[in-house]
């Protein structure tokens, strides 16, 4: 097959509509912000089991879902999607810089948070809490925790709350990650982890887990999950009304069952938009 020679002002014309295309297909901020662009960004945990989670068949987790669901509702296909990775340390700046346009990462709303991004929802209500052993019947409450082994993760601070205001004498083990804790966890090496119970149900969920860890139940503290947008978007709004209809058509209970189901996590039923719990 030959090919046809292209003459300097074709290919001029040639590369001036290219840019164009180029251009036109771009997921940006407008495409974001008004909904049924060519794409949209949105930012989730790739580590977390449950939640959000990198996987080789794609990318799974409540979060995961609840931000699907809403992409859907702002006019974009589940293939319009650019999954982007939103460590905790990241996520303002994202959100800032516009990297993203929208991120669900368990990401709690807070007084600090809200002077620099926007918050809608919360879609999901946690607590911090412990997982244990199925078969432990030695800790019962966070008193118990006292001379426990206790899981303490690089960075985390959720281990050393329980410490200072729980359970003063409890033996903090250091761990670079959850994931690390959870085969010290099975053999025995350590008593309990903490961090947010849906963090730990997602976890206990796996299926090399099912059966062998707990959750404790205690409800340390509220962790209100927000879906966080650039300050002063107007898809707060319209993301607000997506997680209404969400509960509504009973989607969010579907996805609470299908991530969490397998560790009996006793979820809280889905909080009313703007109602955040101190």
């Amino acid at each position: 097959m030959k090919l046809r020679k292209v003459s300097a002002a074709s290919a001029t014309v040639l590369a001036l509509a290219l840019t164009a295309t180029a251009c036109g297909s771009d997921g940006g901020d407008d495409s974001g912000s008004s909904g049924g662009g060519k794409k949209i960004t949105i930012g989730i945990k790739f580590d977390q089991p449950g939640l959000g989670q990198k996987t080789p068949d794609g990318y799974e987790g409540f979060d995961v879902d609840v931000a699907t669901y809403v992409a859907e509702k702002l006019g974009y296909n589940e293939d319009q999607i650019e999954w982007k990775e939103s460590k905790s340390a990241d996520r303002e700046t994202m959100l800032q810089r516009g990297d993203v346009d929208f991120i669900a990462a368990t990401y709690s709303i807070t007084p600090q948070r809200q002077e620099k991004v926007d918050f809608a929802g919360p879609y999901l209500l946690a607590h911090q809490d412990v997982l244990i052993r199925a078969d432990d019947d030695k800790i019962k409450s966070p008193e118990d925790l006292n001379d426990a082994k206790l899981c303490s993760v690089t960075g985390s601070t959720s281990a050393q709350n329980v410490k200072e205001k729980l359970a003063p004498k409890a033996q903090l083990q250091p761990y670079p990650t959850y994931s690390a804790c959870l085969p010290g966890l099975q053999n025995g090496a350590i008593d309990a982890l903490t961090t947010d119970d849906s963090i730990l149900a997602g976890y206990a969920a796996q299926d090399q887990f099912k059966g062998k860890f707990k959750l404790g139940g205690f409800k340390l503290t509220n962790e209100n999950y927000g879906i966080g947008v650039k300050k002063g978007s107007d898809l707060k709004d319209k993301i607000n009304k997506a997680l209404e209809e969400m509960v509504a058509d009973k989607s969010w209970d579907k996805a609470v069952k299908d991530n969490f189901g397998p560790a009996n996590y006793k979820n809280e039923p889905a909080p009313k938009i703007g109602e955040i719990k101190s």
